[in-house]
């Protein structure tokens, strides 16, 4: 034993040092398994067990016990020995049963199997059938959903659109322009309690109604900045008195491309009429099931998400003094926007959509 002044003598074959120092160095290889190489290495190298556990930041005892184990069993002395406990109850059959019903089968009274329910058919403890499911990933209780564009055009609106992103044309504006309708002014119904150490903010269920306003927005991909008002409804009479707006905002002289997606308002006769007066402007409409192209959607979650989802307004003035606070502060910090996404690698995924759902039906 290495205990005394005299550790054990660790002596080496070509293919152990061989194999001790791929242990060492690769980076895939268990951290476990690295330093126990390290240990082994260096003590065949006839460094006493101080220095070792000096160098490796470890202790003397494990230096000792790892030196002791090799000399003992050689490589295989440096894997865990079995932990003691319970033998496996659960059988391979079982566990494949389990994630077969899983995948497979549904309950006959339920969208979805619980863990309870899975249990109870299979004839399992609740606790075995977590296990199986946290070993294969397996989530049965969520789902996500989707959206699959049936634009006949899809291929050629991604690639233009992301051609303005990406390449804009020379001395032209780019703006991505929609609609953030019946944003509500909700009042709460009774006073929350601020956030404290341990305790999240709180606020009751229920709430008041002041009203609603729609914002218009067209946000710049250049520089990033946003033009936004806010109207009663969003008819096609709004909509152009935006245009009209954003007309007399950028600069004369500038093509502008406006990237929108196919709601019914964009399309109006007296829309496409006030189009054809201003021949600058050139509309750019998203795929069908595909407005996730338009780069202000976006912009309007980043406001939801910081200034109205947890707001309280009293009125609507309340709510539009709030969202045009947000556009200022915006304005005053502007960032780019930089679209990163390969377009062909959309249209990929899009196709396998299809291929799948082609595959199922």
């Amino acid at each position: 034993m290495s205990h005394g002044p005299n550790p054990t003598r660790v002596t080496l074959t070509t293919d152990e040092r061989a194999k001790l120092t791929d242990w060492a160095r690769r980076p895939t290889s268990a951290q476990r398994l690295a330093l126990r190489s390290r240990i082994v290495l260096a003590a065949a190298a006839g460094h006493p067990n101080t220095a070792i556990a000096t160098d490796l930041r470890v202790t003397l005892p494990t230096v000792r016990k790892w030196r002791d184990r090799f000399a003992l069993r050689r490589l295989d002395g440096l894997a865990d020995e079995p932990r003691p406990g319970c033998p496996r109850t659960i059988t391979d059959e079982q566990v494949e049963a389990a994630v077969t019903q899983t995948l497979e089968a549904k309950p006959a009274d339920a969208t979805h199997w619980s863990t309870r329910s899975l249990a109870r058919t299979l004839g399992l403890s609740q606790s075995a059938v977590v296990r199986i499911w946290h070993a294969f990933g397996l989530k049965p209780h969520r789902h996500e959903t989707f959206k699959l564009s049936t634009d006949p055009f899809f291929v050629e609106k991604v690639r233009d659109i992301v051609g303005l992103y990406v390449a804009p044309p020379d001395r032209a504006i780019v703006l991505c322009v929609d609609e953030k309708s019946q944003i509500q002014a909700l009042d709460r119904t009774q006073p929350g309690l601020p956030i404290k150490p341990g305790r999240c903010q709180t606020m009751t269920h229920d709430y008041k109604r002041h009203g609603t306003t729609t914002l218009f927005a067209a946000l710049s991909v250049l520089d990033g900045t946003v033009i936004g008002r806010c109207m009663q409804r969003h008819r096609h009479r709004e909509f152009i008195r935006f245009l009209n707006a954003v007309e007399r905002q950028v600069a004369t002289g500038k093509p502008i491309h406006v990237v929108l997606d196919n709601y019914a308002t964009h399309k109006h006769p007296k829309v496409l009429a006030w189009l054809s007066r201003h021949p600058r402007w050139t509309f750019h409409f998203t795929p069908t099931s595909a407005s996730w192209l338009n780069a202000v959607e976006g912009f309007f979650a980043k406001l939801t998400k910081r200034r109205l989802k947890r707001g309280v307004f009293c009125s609507i003035v309340d709510l539009q003094a709030a969202i045009n606070r947000f556009l200022r502060e915006t304005n005053d910090d502007p960032k780019p926007f930089v679209w990163t996404a390969d377009p062909e690698k959309i249209i990929a995924s899009v196709k396998r959509g299809y291929q799948a759902l082609e595959s199922i039906h």
